[in-house]
């Protein structure tokens, strides 16, 4: 059973929680990270959940465990799911949005990433690989990347330029 902080409109934890697959009531959300991770060659490591999970290719998200804040859910989703320790790298929030109970931030970086050194949770995650915008719309066109994560990458692509100018910079 997976607990989950909840909070307020401004990020303040509330004393309440809730348990995964219960939404939260009006006025209390949950917070959710995704990440974007652009090779040096500008593909984007994408993950194919394993099949107790769907089975569909995603982007790497998840929730905050109990206790943590965005960055560090964001850095033990990654971890946990991908076996890359990212802590103290340069890690962007380009979006964040709030809806009906969910806060979600939408991560970026840049990172060379080889394949063979990452160590995956079977249980979360089946495979990795790095992919075009064109391989993942492949993906999406032939029903193979998960539903829920298609508006995330499209809002990515769309801002892409934007993203990456602003942080190569830094």
């Amino acid at each position: 059973m997976e607990v989950r902080d909840l909070y307020d409109i401004n990020r303040n934890m509330l004393e309440r929680k809730t348990i995964k697959g219960v939404k939260p009531k009006k006025d209390e959300y949950w917070l959710v990270v995704f990440i974007m991770i652009e090779n040096i060659d500008g593909r984007f490591l994408i993950q194919k959940r394993s099949l107790i999970k769907g089975g569909k290719w995603s982007i790497t998200a998840g929730h905050p465990k109990t206790g943590e804040d965005s960055y560090q859910g964001l850095l033990t989703e990654v971890k946990e799911e991908l076996g890359l320790d990212i802590d103290n790298k340069k890690v962007y929030v380009y979006h964040t949005e709030i809806d009906d109970y969910k806060i979600v931030d939408c991560y970026y970086m840049k990172l060379d990433i080889n394949n063979e050194e990452l160590k995956l949770q079977k249980e979360e995650v089946s495979d990795v690989k790095l992919a075009t915008f064109d391989e993942i719309e492949e993906l999406i066109k032939n029903e193979k990347f998960l539903k829920k994560h298609i508006r995330k990458f499209y809002e990515f692509k769309e801002n892409y330029l934007d993203i990456k100018n602003k942080y190569s910079k830094l």
